[in-house]
């Protein structure tokens, strides 16, 4: 656990540099709000010896009062204490949710990651747990030290024989207790990592709902979450059995002293010690010291360790995976699009549904995928556009796999526009230009009149107004969404049944102007019309793969046939040849 203390260490120490005067300020107002306790002993040892037990009861009160307005002072510095607190703790926080969401999103989106399920119990639980035990450490480590050097200064001032019996005994609870905290860091880690385990399991069972019904796995689901939930409680259970250190830690440092000073007391009477100065020692060991070592160790025991290993695991979840394009930096030559021996499955038990692919796609072709519902062909457009990783083999774009290239450098190769397009919220231009920011209002009104959205932008007010994403239909926000794409000069457009919500006319316009754009277009056909206007097609099925024209398919696919039949097309066939796509012939490939 040295690398995660060293870890935290770093982290708190960093938080701390940016605000030297909270630092200050902390300090000086903490030394006030301990004022009580530094008069508390003298005050009344004085109280008694030169008041009440001498016959001065005036005298004796007038000590009281000094202490009633120590009090006083005290919580005015309190309400001071909590405010600068704030200042230190809150701006923390911000970066704690900052660098949980960055790096739970980092790593989702980044080629072959996976949604991040266990960043729901950091960013809702664990941000809180450090947020809340820093301020807490903070203030135990203030209010520890003041009151300890505090106490041991006013007891050195009534008689300079109670450290003797106060000393030993306190450094030997402290030596106890951090000799205890490597085990307890342990426990606690173990606790977090079962705390995200449980946040997983019932994540990925919730989300996976309809198939654990559908295959009649209901107990087994229930299992696989109970036994997280299991070793989350047993976790819990040793950490609470832990506690008995510290019960003990504080019996040898604070009450031992205490009952030290009760059994000596008639020898300190006998020496010249009066009953004020015995008096004042006890108030300053059972008021000061042993609230604050119980304080301390609760503290660092409790919230001290799960500020230790939750802040490290925050640390170690945030952190963003490396591209390999750290290593590999060569660039694409030409935009080619190469799957070699691509299997691809969702999730390590499942049927691959890319399976043994070998697929070339020359540059500037004009491609259509096609088949039933559920065959694979959004996800062959995921591995082509670098959002899923395969299993096995290798996606290239111009002669490199795409793991090694950065997101920046796929981004201007390739453009992917999903079934449902995103339009944020801003000016029409602004969505327009959100790939391309250096294109001109020329470049802007040639593709709007070329896609058909004038109409469109005309009703908004133009592309300076501020659009609302929930005023457009999901139609409109289709073509926003190809516009935006249009403008880029990437050489490799995807659409993912990105004209869906299109009529056939308006579909038909998109297509043919992107593919007179120039570059690769590969469309996901959501109506059958799309394959014929594309140069070759894919036919897949869940099984097999068919590449080839229109014309080869009608010839050498019942499916397809089955397929051209089902639509009233309402246009001739296009038989335009073009490069065999399958390695070999334009033949079946096995998915």
């Amino acid at each position: 656990m040295n690398s995660a203390t060293n870890t935290v260490s770093r982290v708190l120490l960093a938080a701390l540099r940016r605000h030297p005067r909270a630092l200050v300020l902390l300090a000086l107002w903490s030394v006030l709000e301990a004022l009580p306790l530094l008069l508390s002993g003298y005050g009344v040892a004085h109280a008694l010896d030169d008041g009440f037990l001498a016959g001065r009861p005036a005298t004796g009160a007038a000590w009281l009062g000094v202490l009633a307005v120590a009090v006083l002072a005290g919580a005015l510095a309190t309400r001071h204490v909590y405010r600068i607190l704030a200042e230190i703790v809150e701006p923390f926080r911000d970066d704690l949710v900052d660098n949980v969401v960055g790096g739970a999103l980092a790593r989702s989106t980044v080629l072959g990651g996976r949604p991040d399920s266990g960043a729901v119990a950091r960013l809702t639980h664990q941000v809180e747990v450090v947020r809340d035990n820093f301020a807490g450490l903070l203030l135990l480590t203030s209010g520890f030290v003041v009151s300890t050097v505090g106490a041991v200064i006013g007891m050195a001032t009534l008689t300079g024989v109670v450290g003797l019996l106060v000393l030993p005994p306190l450094l030997a609870g402290l030596t106890v207790f951090l000799v205890s905290l490597r085990s307890m860091m342990t426990r606690q880690r173990v606790h977090v990592l079962t705390d995200e385990a449980v946040a997983e399991s019932a994540s990925t069972v919730a989300h996976s709902l309809r198939d654990v019904v559908a295959c009649g796995a209901e107990d087994r689901a229930c299992g696989q979450v109970q036994r997280q939930v299991d070793a989350h409680a047993d976790a819990e259970r040793t950490l609470a059995r832990m506690t008995a250190i510290r019960t003990l830690s504080v019996a040898v440092g604070g009450w031992l002293p205490a009952v030290g000073l009760l059994v000596a007391a008639p020898w300190l009477l006998a020496t010249g010690s009066t009953l004020g100065t015995i008096a004042g020692a006890l108030i300053y060991l059972t008021q000061g010291l042993l609230p604050a070592l119980k304080s301390l160790v609760d503290g660092l025991g409790a919230g001290g360790l799960k500020l230790v290993v939750t802040l490290d695991r925050l640390v170690e979840a945030g952190e963003h995976p490396v591209c390999a394009s750290t290593v590999q930096q060569r660039a694409p030559q030409g935009h080619e699009l190469l799957l070699d021996g691509v299997t691809f499955s969702y999730g390590r038990h499942a049927e691959p549904v890319v399976n043994r692919v070998n697929l070339v796609i020359p540059q500037g072709q004009h491609l259509a995928m096609v088949g039933p519902s559920g065959a694979g062909k959004s996800t062959l457009a995921g591995l082509l556009a670098a959002t899923h990783a395969p299993d096995r083999g290798k996606v290239r774009l111009g002669g490199v796999p795409v793991g090694d290239l950065d997101s920046q450098t796929l981004t201007r190769h390739r453009v992917l526009i999903p079934q449902e397009a995103y339009v944020f919220a801003g000016t029409i231009g602004e969505n327009l230009r959100y790939l391309h920011p250096a294109a001109t209002g020329t470049e802007l009104d040639t593709v709007v009149d070329a896609l058909g959205l004038r109409a469109v932008v005309a009703r908004l007010g133009g592309y300076d107004v501020v659009v609302d994403p929930g005023m457009l239909s999901a139609g409109e926000r289709q073509l926003i969404a190809v516009a935006r794409a249009h403008l880029t000069r990437a050489p490799v457009l995807i659409l993912d049944e990105a004209t869906c919500h299109l009529d056939p006319v308006a579909e038909e316009r998109v297509e043919r102007v992107l593919a007179a754009r120039g570059g690769t277009l590969i469309v996901v056909a959501h109506r059958i019309s799309s394959a014929l206007r594309a140069q070759r097609i894919v036919l897949m099925d869940g099984a097999n793969m068919i590449a080839g024209t229109h014309g080869e398919l009608l010839a050498n696919a019942p499916l397809y046939r089955d397929l051209v039949g089902l639509w009233d097309v309402g246009q001739g066939p296009v038989g335009v040849s073009g490069d065999t796509l399958v390695t070999g012939t334009a033949g079946r490939s096995s998915l």
